[in-house]
């Protein structure tokens, strides 16, 4: 099994709109990526790579300082957005049998103006975020409708419940993610840079800055995602598998630790798409495969498991 690429240039963010004929093609092979893989490379989207570049300067340079200048931005210290901010090393741990994951990371929730933004030597911070998550927010809101269409579904029915995006009202998030050097031996007993697990929301859209994430196969194998410049990595999480009862699939991942003696460090960032905290999530096929949940309660169940 490998990832399939497919060219979303007729629909990219430059784009004013898409046509039938092309939205029919990109339909058809989303779907098919959706059914058989969960993950797709997207590439001519409108998001540049200069603008991902970007990004990751920014963010690398709020991780390289001291934590004491990091933790006032920590995570759950923001009334309105407990999950916006910080997360030191080790504090999340995404597959329960692991240890804590050997990352930090930064998530913005809102861009709402009465959120603090970190400044200092990373005065640019939120000037530079904020256009790349609004970006981020465009693109999936387009392969949202893309998916609703390639299921013969009223072409709003995923994009009227992601309204909010952006504001306290919604958990969709940009995530920047750091995972430091590695020394030989420090790491702790099937300890990984990041635990074997699915996303929560609906979807995911991943930027790699160097390999290392591998994909659980269906036939039960890990694969490696090459990392493909210029290029999208998109998923499927569980709240859509479960949406579509089970037609689009939400693949296992994770991140191993690097070769021993390899010092390099490895930067991601993933915006997280999530529906409306409100919304009232059901089978869109109408049956009664899963119960119909709050997609704002299913995100706290999440976390709950994730940070314990």
């Amino acid at each position: 099994m490998s990832i399939p690429v497919v060219d979303f240039g007729a629909y990219s963010i430059n784009q004013p709109d898409v046509s039938d004929k092309h939205l029919h093609i990109l339909s058809k092979q989303l779907k098919t990526a959706f059914t058989e893989v969960g993950f797709v490379f997207l590439t001519n989207t409108g998001i540049s790579h200069e603008e991902v570049d970007r990004v990751m300067d920014i963010s690398e340079k709020f991780f390289l300082q001291p934590d004491e200048l990091k933790q006032p931005f920590s995570r759950k210290s923001f009334a309105k957005v407990p999950n916006h901010g910080w997360v030191s090393l080790e504090t999340e741990r995404l597959n329960q049998r692991r240890p804590g994951d050997l990352k930090e990371a930064f998530n913005v929730v809102s861009l709402q103006p009465d959120i603090k933004w970190p400044s200092g030597a990373v005065k640019s911070f939120q000037e530079i975020y904020s256009p790349f998550y609004l970006h981020c927010k465009e693109l999936a809101l387009r392969v949202l409708r893309v998916m609703a269409h390639s299921l013969d579904l009223d072409p709003e029915v995923f994009l009227s419940v992601h309204r909010h995006v952006g504001t306290s009202e919604n958990g969709s998030t940009l995530r920047s993610l750091y995972y430091p050097p590695v020394i030989s031996g420090e790491a702790k007993k099937d300890q990984l840079r990041c635990g074997e697990h699915s996303d929560y929301g609906t979807i995911t859209l991943v930027f790699q800055g160097s390999e290392g994430l591998q994909v659980l196969s269906r036939s039960g194998e890990f694969i490696d995602a090459p990392c493909i410049p210029g290029a999208v990595l998109l998923n499927i999480a569980d709240l859509m598998q479960r949406w579509t009862s089970d037609r689009f699939v939400s693949a296992r991942h994770r991140v191993l630790l690097p070769p021993a003696g390899n010092l390099r460090t490895r930067q991601s960032l993933a915006f997280f798409v999530h529906p409306d905290n409100e919304a009232l999530i059901s089978c869109c096929d109408g049956s009664d495969k899963y119960p119909p949940i709050t997609a704002g309660d299913y995100l706290i169940e999440r976390f709950k498991k994730s940070y314990g």
